[in-house]
Protein backbone atom coordinates (compact mmCIF):
# COMPACT_ATOMS: atom_id res chain seq x y z
CA UNK A 1 0.00 0.00 0.00
CA UNK A 2 2.77 2.45 0.92
CA UNK A 3 4.53 2.02 -2.42
CA UNK A 4 1.24 2.48 -4.25
CA UNK A 5 0.31 5.78 -2.65
CA UNK A 6 3.80 7.31 -2.45
CA UNK A 7 3.40 8.94 -5.87
CA UNK A 8 3.21 12.70 -5.34
CA UNK A 9 2.61 15.13 -8.18
CA UNK A 10 4.68 18.28 -8.57
CA UNK A 11 3.52 21.14 -10.80
CA UNK A 12 6.61 23.07 -11.89
CA UNK A 13 7.47 25.93 -14.20
CA UNK A 14 8.01 29.65 -13.95
CA UNK A 15 6.06 31.60 -11.33
CA UNK A 16 2.98 33.34 -12.73
CA UNK A 17 2.46 30.54 -15.26
CA UNK A 18 -0.69 29.11 -13.68
CA UNK A 19 0.97 26.56 -11.41
CA UNK A 20 -1.31 27.43 -8.48
CA UNK A 21 -4.59 27.09 -10.36
CA UNK A 22 -3.47 23.85 -12.02
CA UNK A 23 -2.55 22.46 -8.60
CA UNK A 24 -6.01 23.35 -7.38
CA UNK A 25 -7.57 21.71 -10.46
CA UNK A 26 -5.81 18.43 -9.76
CA UNK A 27 -6.78 18.75 -6.11
CA UNK A 28 -10.45 18.41 -7.04
CA UNK A 29 -9.85 14.80 -8.04
CA UNK A 30 -11.22 12.25 -5.54
CA UNK A 31 -7.78 10.67 -5.13
CA UNK A 32 -5.68 13.86 -4.99
CA UNK A 33 -5.53 16.75 -2.54
CA UNK A 34 -3.62 20.02 -3.01
CA UNK A 35 -1.08 21.13 -0.43
CA UNK A 36 0.25 24.67 0.10
CA UNK A 37 3.51 25.49 -1.66
CA UNK A 38 6.08 23.78 0.53
CA UNK A 39 9.39 25.27 -0.66
CA UNK A 40 11.53 23.18 1.72
CA UNK A 41 11.75 19.74 0.11
CA UNK A 42 14.34 20.65 -2.52
CA UNK A 43 16.85 21.90 0.02
CA UNK A 44 15.92 19.00 2.28
CA UNK A 45 17.01 16.55 -0.42
CA UNK A 46 20.41 18.24 -0.52
CA UNK A 47 20.68 18.03 3.25
CA UNK A 48 19.82 14.32 3.14
CA UNK A 49 22.68 13.86 0.67
CA UNK A 50 25.05 15.71 3.01
CA UNK A 51 23.96 13.47 5.89
CA UNK A 52 24.58 10.39 3.77
CA UNK A 53 28.09 11.65 2.99
CA UNK A 54 28.79 12.00 6.70
CA UNK A 55 27.29 8.59 7.42
CA UNK A 56 29.56 6.88 4.88
CA UNK A 57 32.68 9.05 5.18
CA UNK A 58 34.85 6.45 6.96
CA UNK A 59 33.72 3.35 5.13
CA UNK A 60 32.81 0.41 7.35
CA UNK A 61 33.62 2.48 10.43
CA UNK A 62 30.55 4.65 9.78
CA UNK A 63 27.02 3.43 10.37
CA UNK A 64 25.47 3.68 6.90
CA UNK A 65 28.36 1.90 5.19
CA UNK A 66 28.69 -0.69 7.92
CA UNK A 67 24.99 -1.56 7.63
CA UNK A 68 24.96 -1.60 3.81
CA UNK A 69 22.36 1.17 3.62
CA UNK A 70 22.40 2.45 0.05
CA UNK A 71 21.84 6.05 -0.92
CA UNK A 72 18.62 5.04 -2.73
CA UNK A 73 17.24 3.35 0.39
CA UNK A 74 18.32 6.26 2.60
CA UNK A 75 16.53 8.83 0.44
CA UNK A 76 13.43 6.72 -0.18
CA UNK A 77 12.86 6.17 3.54
CA UNK A 78 12.79 9.90 4.14
CA UNK A 79 10.45 10.28 1.18
CA UNK A 80 8.05 7.67 2.55
CA UNK A 81 8.03 9.41 5.92
CA UNK A 82 7.23 12.76 4.31
CA UNK A 83 4.46 11.17 2.26
CA UNK A 84 2.97 9.44 5.32
CA UNK A 85 3.02 12.70 7.30
CA UNK A 86 1.31 14.66 4.52
CA UNK A 87 -1.32 12.02 3.81
CA UNK A 88 -1.90 11.39 7.51
CA UNK A 89 -2.43 15.08 8.27
CA UNK A 90 -4.79 15.73 5.36
CA UNK A 91 -7.81 15.99 7.74
CA UNK A 92 -5.99 18.75 9.66
CA UNK A 93 -5.34 20.69 6.45
CA UNK A 94 -8.96 20.35 5.37
CA UNK A 95 -10.18 21.44 8.78
CA UNK A 96 -8.08 24.61 8.54
CA UNK A 97 -9.46 25.20 5.08
CA UNK A 98 -12.98 24.49 6.39
CA UNK A 99 -13.42 21.82 3.75
CA UNK A 100 -15.42 18.62 3.99
CA UNK A 101 -15.00 15.60 1.75
CA UNK A 102 -17.27 12.59 1.32
CA UNK A 103 -15.83 9.40 2.82
CA UNK A 104 -15.88 7.81 -0.64
CA UNK A 105 -12.94 10.02 -1.69
CA UNK A 106 -9.70 8.28 -0.70
CA UNK A 107 -7.43 11.29 -1.42
CA UNK A 108 -4.28 9.17 -1.14
CA UNK A 109 -2.09 11.36 -3.37
CA UNK A 110 -1.06 14.98 -3.03
CA UNK A 111 -0.04 17.68 -5.47
CA UNK A 112 2.41 20.50 -4.76
CA UNK A 113 2.69 23.51 -7.05
CA UNK A 114 5.92 25.11 -5.79
CA UNK A 115 7.53 26.79 -8.85
CA UNK A 116 11.01 26.70 -7.26
CA UNK A 117 10.94 22.90 -7.46
CA UNK A 118 11.77 23.37 -11.14
CA UNK A 119 15.36 23.60 -9.86
CA UNK A 120 15.15 20.53 -7.63
CA UNK A 121 13.62 17.79 -9.77
CA UNK A 122 16.69 15.56 -9.48
CA UNK A 123 16.68 15.73 -5.68
CA UNK A 124 12.91 15.28 -5.42
CA UNK A 125 13.13 12.12 -7.52
CA UNK A 126 15.58 10.74 -4.98
CA UNK A 127 13.05 11.30 -2.19
CA UNK A 128 10.08 10.19 -4.29
CA UNK A 129 11.22 7.78 -7.03
CA UNK A 130 7.63 7.35 -8.26
CA UNK A 131 6.82 11.07 -8.35
CA UNK A 132 5.62 12.71 -11.55
CA UNK A 133 6.15 16.31 -12.67
CA UNK A 134 3.94 18.58 -14.73
CA UNK A 135 5.82 21.38 -16.50
CA UNK A 136 3.31 24.14 -17.15
CA UNK A 137 4.75 26.32 -19.92
CA UNK A 138 3.42 29.82 -20.51
CA UNK A 139 4.50 32.53 -22.96
CA UNK A 140 7.27 34.56 -21.33
CA UNK A 141 5.74 37.94 -22.22
CA UNK A 142 2.54 37.73 -20.16
CA UNK A 143 4.56 36.01 -17.41
CA UNK A 144 6.88 39.01 -17.26
CA UNK A 145 3.92 41.39 -17.12
CA UNK A 146 2.41 39.36 -14.30
CA UNK A 147 5.68 39.21 -12.36
CA UNK A 148 6.13 42.97 -12.59
CA UNK A 149 2.62 43.52 -11.20
CA UNK A 150 2.76 40.80 -8.55
CA UNK A 151 2.97 43.40 -5.76
CA UNK A 152 -0.57 44.52 -6.57
CA UNK A 153 -1.96 41.28 -5.14
CA UNK A 154 0.80 40.10 -2.79
CA UNK A 155 2.10 43.37 -1.39
CA UNK A 156 5.69 42.34 -2.16
CA UNK A 157 7.73 42.43 -5.35
CA UNK A 158 8.55 39.14 -7.04
CA UNK A 159 11.21 40.77 -9.23
CA UNK A 160 12.86 44.17 -9.25
CA UNK A 161 13.12 44.72 -12.99
CA UNK A 162 11.88 43.51 -16.34
CA UNK A 163 15.25 41.93 -17.14
CA UNK A 164 15.19 40.04 -13.86
CA UNK A 165 11.72 38.72 -14.76
CA UNK A 166 12.94 37.41 -18.13
CA UNK A 167 15.95 35.77 -16.48
CA UNK A 168 13.74 34.22 -13.80
CA UNK A 169 11.52 32.66 -16.47
CA UNK A 170 14.56 31.42 -18.39
CA UNK A 171 16.11 29.80 -15.34
CA UNK A 172 12.97 27.91 -14.39
CA UNK A 173 11.97 26.84 -17.89
CA UNK A 174 15.49 25.72 -18.81
CA UNK A 175 15.59 23.57 -15.67
CA UNK A 176 12.25 21.97 -16.55
CA UNK A 177 13.31 21.32 -20.15
CA UNK A 178 16.50 19.73 -18.86
CA UNK A 179 14.41 17.39 -16.70
CA UNK A 180 12.21 16.56 -19.70
CA UNK A 181 15.33 15.55 -21.61
CA UNK A 182 16.77 13.57 -18.72
CA UNK A 183 13.74 11.59 -17.61
CA UNK A 184 11.38 11.53 -20.58
CA UNK A 185 7.64 12.09 -20.88
CA UNK A 186 6.71 9.25 -18.49
CA UNK A 187 8.15 11.34 -15.65
CA UNK A 188 7.87 14.96 -16.83
CA UNK A 189 4.78 16.04 -18.76
CA UNK A 190 4.83 19.37 -20.56
CA UNK A 191 1.50 21.18 -20.62
CA UNK A 192 1.10 24.37 -22.63
CA UNK A 193 -0.78 27.13 -20.85
CA UNK A 194 -2.58 27.89 -24.11
CA UNK A 195 -3.93 24.31 -24.20
CA UNK A 196 -5.25 24.72 -20.67
CA UNK A 197 -7.09 27.89 -21.72
CA UNK A 198 -8.23 26.93 -25.21
CA UNK A 199 -9.28 23.32 -24.57
CA UNK A 200 -9.29 22.71 -20.82
CA UNK A 201 -11.22 19.45 -20.96
CA UNK A 202 -8.72 17.79 -23.29
CA UNK A 203 -5.79 19.25 -21.36
CA UNK A 204 -7.05 17.95 -18.02
CA UNK A 205 -7.98 14.57 -19.49
CA UNK A 206 -4.47 14.18 -20.95
CA UNK A 207 -2.94 15.28 -17.66
CA UNK A 208 -4.93 12.78 -15.61
CA UNK A 209 -3.95 10.04 -18.05
CA UNK A 210 -0.33 10.99 -17.47
CA UNK A 211 -0.54 10.82 -13.68
CA UNK A 212 -2.51 7.58 -13.82
CA UNK A 213 -5.89 8.71 -12.52
CA UNK A 214 -9.34 8.40 -14.14
CA UNK A 215 -10.93 11.49 -15.63
CA UNK A 216 -12.93 13.68 -13.26
CA UNK A 217 -14.92 16.65 -14.58
CA UNK A 218 -14.62 18.42 -11.22
CA UNK A 219 -10.99 19.13 -12.05
CA UNK A 220 -12.27 21.74 -14.52
CA UNK A 221 -14.16 23.76 -11.93
CA UNK A 222 -11.31 26.06 -10.76
CA UNK A 223 -10.75 27.12 -14.37
CA UNK A 224 -14.02 29.03 -14.28
CA UNK A 225 -12.13 31.63 -12.25
CA UNK A 226 -9.75 34.14 -13.76
CA UNK A 227 -6.39 32.42 -14.09
CA UNK A 228 -3.18 33.96 -12.81
CA UNK A 229 -4.39 37.47 -12.12
CA UNK A 230 -1.85 40.02 -10.93
CA UNK A 231 -4.30 42.83 -11.66
CA UNK A 232 -2.19 43.92 -14.62
CA UNK A 233 -3.51 47.28 -15.86
CA UNK A 234 -4.76 47.04 -19.45
CA UNK A 235 -2.38 49.80 -20.54
CA UNK A 236 0.67 48.31 -18.81
CA UNK A 237 3.62 47.97 -21.18
CA UNK A 238 6.68 45.89 -20.29
CA UNK A 239 9.31 47.47 -22.52
CA UNK A 240 12.04 48.77 -20.26
CA UNK A 241 14.85 50.24 -22.41
CA UNK A 242 17.34 49.13 -19.73
CA UNK A 243 16.52 45.47 -20.39
CA UNK A 244 19.18 43.57 -22.30
CA UNK A 245 17.57 42.82 -25.69
CA UNK A 246 19.55 39.57 -25.97
CA UNK A 247 17.84 38.26 -22.81
CA UNK A 248 14.45 39.09 -24.28
CA UNK A 249 15.38 37.42 -27.56
CA UNK A 250 16.68 34.30 -25.81
CA UNK A 251 13.48 33.90 -23.79
CA UNK A 252 11.03 34.55 -26.61
CA UNK A 253 13.02 32.35 -28.98
CA UNK A 254 13.08 29.50 -26.45
CA UNK A 255 9.34 29.73 -25.92
CA UNK A 256 8.75 29.67 -29.67
CA UNK A 257 10.91 26.57 -30.12
CA UNK A 258 9.25 24.75 -27.22
CA UNK A 259 5.83 25.46 -28.69
CA UNK A 260 6.84 23.76 -31.90
CA UNK A 261 8.98 20.93 -30.49
CA UNK A 262 7.38 18.24 -28.31
CA UNK A 263 9.40 16.91 -25.36
CA UNK A 264 11.25 13.61 -25.85
CA UNK A 265 9.33 10.43 -25.05
CA UNK A 266 12.40 8.69 -23.70
CA UNK A 267 14.87 10.10 -21.25
CA UNK A 268 18.56 10.54 -21.95
CA UNK A 269 20.99 8.78 -19.61
CA UNK A 270 23.62 11.34 -20.59
CA UNK A 271 21.47 14.28 -19.51
CA UNK A 272 20.33 12.41 -16.39
CA UNK A 273 23.99 11.84 -15.47
CA UNK A 274 24.67 15.54 -15.98
CA UNK A 275 21.80 16.44 -13.66
CA UNK A 276 23.11 13.95 -11.11
CA UNK A 277 26.56 15.53 -11.35
CA UNK A 278 25.05 18.99 -10.84
CA UNK A 279 23.19 17.73 -7.79
CA UNK A 280 26.39 16.26 -6.32
CA UNK A 281 28.26 19.50 -7.04
CA UNK A 282 25.61 21.49 -5.17
CA UNK A 283 25.77 19.08 -2.24
CA UNK A 284 29.56 19.39 -2.19
CA UNK A 285 29.27 23.17 -2.17
CA UNK A 286 26.70 23.19 0.65
CA UNK A 287 28.78 20.78 2.73
CA UNK A 288 31.92 22.86 2.20
CA UNK A 289 30.19 26.13 3.02
CA UNK A 290 28.84 24.68 6.26
CA UNK A 291 32.25 23.31 7.19
CA UNK A 292 33.95 26.64 6.48
CA UNK A 293 31.27 28.48 8.45
CA UNK A 294 31.77 26.26 11.50
CA UNK A 295 35.54 26.70 11.27
CA UNK A 296 35.13 30.48 11.08
CA UNK A 297 32.90 30.42 14.17
CA UNK A 298 35.52 28.46 16.11
CA UNK A 299 38.24 30.87 15.02
CA UNK A 300 36.18 33.89 16.08
CA UNK A 301 35.44 32.29 19.45
CA UNK A 302 39.17 31.61 19.98
CA UNK A 303 40.14 35.18 19.08
CA UNK A 304 37.45 36.59 21.35
CA UNK A 305 38.67 34.42 24.22
CA UNK A 306 42.31 35.49 23.67
CA UNK A 307 41.28 39.13 23.51
CA UNK A 308 39.28 38.82 26.74
CA UNK A 309 42.27 37.22 28.50
CA UNK A 310 44.60 40.01 27.37
CA UNK A 311 42.28 42.77 28.52
CA UNK A 312 41.35 41.09 31.83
Amino acid sequence: MQNRINRPIFVVGSPRSGTSILTWCLGQHPNIFPVPESNWMGEFASNVAISYRIGTARGDRTILSAMDISTEEFFANFGRSINDLIVGHRPDLERRRKMTRPPTEPKLRWVDGTPEYSLHICGLRKLFPEAVFVHLLRDVRPVVRSMLNFHRVAGTHLVQSEEQAYKYWLRMVKACVRAEQAYGSRVVHRLLYTALIDDPKSAIRSLLDFIGEPYCARCLEPLSQRINSSNVPPDFVAEDPATDPHVVWEATNLYGRLQETPPPAKGSSVVADEMEAAFRKRVEYMATVDSEYQRAKRMIATLQKENAERTA
